[in-house]
């Protein structure tokens, strides 16, 4: 076995990996960027290398300086984790010529499946089924249209050496293909340094299956069930689960055997994972193999409880598996949620700035048999950067049955608690409520085709608002009863407080009154049931559990002179709690209109223009592209809402804006 392992990563699956190695009492070593100084997968380690400045073209994906690193503190294997230089075969060759262990695959395999087009010639000839498409290299956006308008339209433009979402465009006419082709080759080349594209056709109302493999150096080859990966956006995962809901095992083992045979094909071993795209009637086409551990791999280790990262390293070391495919059983169900440093109010757009609260759920098993799982590589004061991928932790819960599973996540959500940032916590928990979700009746369009207008919130029931309500009336009461407790008043001049209150909610109102009989406290909406009270919450808390009859709520809750913020189940909402006198005069309030910006071009995100594409004077039409701004590596084409014409052109590319900064200004 080995004594040291360097990993050739950062964040939550540095981490990860660290906690295994330290398992098997291996001593770990973290490389680490400017930008990483204090990052924790630093501090969990027990050496660390510093290896460049921030970007990672300087940094993580410089062989060299991991080769140095590796020299400098006598590491006798690597772990390359996901992204980064995890399937590049040279640093894997690098490390053999170094005589250092690849926790990962053989140098062919990688070469083989990781470029995209040699990879669905092998599979073809393995008689695993593929995708329609032109699997020659494209030169430029002409050569792109002509060949998309052979295909048929829709087309996937993808990066041949891609994965992880990151250059990949979805084409439904000429002009998306020629931007497309654009857009992906430059992604491409800033992720991987490698800007060749392909295209093959899209399959309408698919889902996304990929089934884990996992092989020995002595010829043995498993599948360890699948991952339904279908709640994507822009082509990048962002719920996954295992099992997946729609497969039955005739097909869950037809697609096993078909990932085993690729990868015996090409003399795989260690973990990775086959992916296909699967259609109404559960035909499936291969899309790519990753050689690499995946990211939602730890959906397969709940319901499997095989350690992924463990299996690598004993694989890398030699091994032989104890595992047999008889062993392999799928217990229960397991979901994963990827919490982003993305605003969902805001288009999903990136979010940069320090983590001034994060306070993650307990881990562990909870009294109903559920199972929660946090993998972070960040804590509470620390920075999410700008130049890498924007995810903040992965959160996972497993149940005996998919219902519970996907209610222990909603549970977990709730009380999950991120400040500081934008982030998409909000839309988690909304998509864990969505009955489409909890049917498990997904395509990769699920978020395009539920939330066709983007994220603004979640519209709950009249109940739930009116629960709601009745906690912000607690809440108000509680902090009204405790300011008028002031010590030395004169006793016939104390304050009274009120048991009747209007609760606004948006532009609802709710008659509340709260009554305190004996030992506990009564809350009543006007026309509704009484319902007894029970809550954990006092004042100077963030989260609090309240208990309203049978139901019971973990509500974040943001404490305001003036007004109280109230976060659960994906509502986020300002509750003012007034006297019934005094909502009375609110009312006859004039409203403040916002400022008007339906002139102006403003940044949506803290990023970098890259490319300005009209010039003062120019008139424009509706969809016309304007601008494109990069933020942590992403390309994002600004386009006009409306015709117009463009009368100050405030920026250049190059320049660093920050949210809302003005780009453009038109007439």
């Amino acid at each position: 076995m080995f004594k040291k392992i360097l990993i050739a990563n950062r964040g939550e699956i540095a981490c990860r990996v660290i906690r295994t190695a330290k398992k098997l009492g291996i001593v770990t070593v973290a490389v680490y960027s400017d930008a990483d100084a204090n990052a924790l997968h630093v501090r969990e380690a027990d050496e660390a290398v510093h290896i460049g400045p921030a970007p990672s073209n300087k940094s993580y994906i410089v062989i060299d300086k991991i080769l140095e690193a590796i020299r400098k503190t006598g590491a006798d294997a690597v772990h390359p984790g996901y992204g980064f230089l995890s399937e590049n075969p040279a640093f894997a060759a690098a490390l053999e010529k170094e005589g250092v262990a690849f926790i990962g695959p053989p140098v062919k395999a990688i070469e083989a499946m990781g470029d995209k087009i040699t990879s669905k010639k092998l599979a073809a000839e393995a008689g695993v089924s593929t995708v329609p498409g032109h699997m020659g290299l494209i030169e430029t956006a002409d050569e792109a249209v002509r060949i998309a308008s052979e295909i048929g339209y829709p087309v996937m433009i993808k990066a041949s050496a891609g994965g992880g979402g990151k250059g990949m465009r979805i084409a439904w006419n000429d002009s998306e293909a020629r931007e497309g082709f654009q857009s992906s080759r430059n992604e491409a080349k800033a992720f991987f340094g490698d800007d060749r594209i392909f295209i093959e056709k899209f399959v309408t109302q698919p889902r996304h299956i990929e089934i884990q493999v996992l092989g020995d150096q002595h010829g043995t080859v498993l599948y360890l069930g699948e991952r339904e990966c279908s709640i994507q956006r822009r082509n990048q995962k962002v719920i996954e689960e295992a099992p997946s809901p729609f497969l039955d095992e005739a097909t869950r083992k037809a697609m096993g055997e078909q990932a085993v045979a690729l990868a015996k094909a090409v003399g795989y071993f260690s973990a990775g994972t086959v992916e296909f795209i699967v259609d109404g009637d559960r035909n499936f086409y291969f899309l790519e193999m990753n050689t690499r551990l995946q990211v939602e791999h730890p959906v397969t280790e709940l319901v499997t409880g095989i350690d992924l990262v463990e299996q690598m390293i004993r694989v890398a070391a030699g091994e032989k598996l104890s595992l047999s495919q008889a062993d392999i059983k799928l217990n229960g169900w397991a979901i994963e949620s990827r919490l982003y440093a993305e605003d969902p109010y805001r288009n999903f757009l990136p979010s940069i700035g320090r983590l001034t609260r994060y306070r993650p759920p307990e881990e562990g098993r909870k009294e109903d048999g559920t199972i929660l799982r946090n993998d972070t590589g960040v804590f509470e004061g620390g920075e999410i950067s700008m130049y890498y991928d924007p995810m903040i932790a992965k959160l996972c819960s497993w149940g005996e049955t998919r219902l519970s599973a996907i209610d222990a996540m909603g549970e977990a959500l709730d009380r999950f608690e991120v400040e500081g940032i934008g982030h998409n916590l909000p839309f988690l928990s909304a998509v864990m409520q969505h009955p489409r979700f909890r049917s498990g009746n997904l395509t990769t369009g699920f978020i395009a085709e539920e939330f066709p207008d983007g994220f603004s919130g979640v519209e709950l029931e009249t109940e739930a608002y009116e629960n709601l309500a009745a906690i912000a009336a607690l809440i108000h009461h509680q902090v009204q009863s405790r300011a008028a407790q002031i010590s030395g008043t004169i006793g016939n001049h104390r304050r009274v407080v009120g048991q009747d209150w209007v609760v606004q909610l948006g532009k609802t109102e709710h008659r509340i009154s709260v009554d305190l009989e004996g030992d506990h406290t009564v809350t009543q909406v006007e026309g509704g049931k009484r319902l007894a009270v029970e809550t954990d919450w006092l004042p100077g808390r963030s989260l609090g559990t309240f208990r309203l009859g049978d139901a019971v709520l973990a509500v974040k809750v943001d404490l305001s002179p003036s007004s109280i913020r109230l976060r659960w189940h994906g509502v986020d909402v300002i509750a003012r709690v007034r006297s019934p006198r005094v909502a009375a005069l609110a009312r006859l309030m004039p409203q403040k209109l916002p400022p008007d910006t339906s002139k102006m071009l403003l940044c949506p995100m803290p990023g970098v223009i890259t490319s300005i594409s009209v010039a003062e004077g120019d008139a424009i039409e509706a969809g016309q592209a304007l601008a494109t701004v990069e933020a942590m590596k992403m390309e994002n084409i600004l386009r006009a809402e409306r015709k117009g014409r463009v009368v100050k052109v405030a920026v250049k590319a190059g320049d660093s804006l920050a949210v809302d900064e003005v780009i453009l200004e038109f007439e």
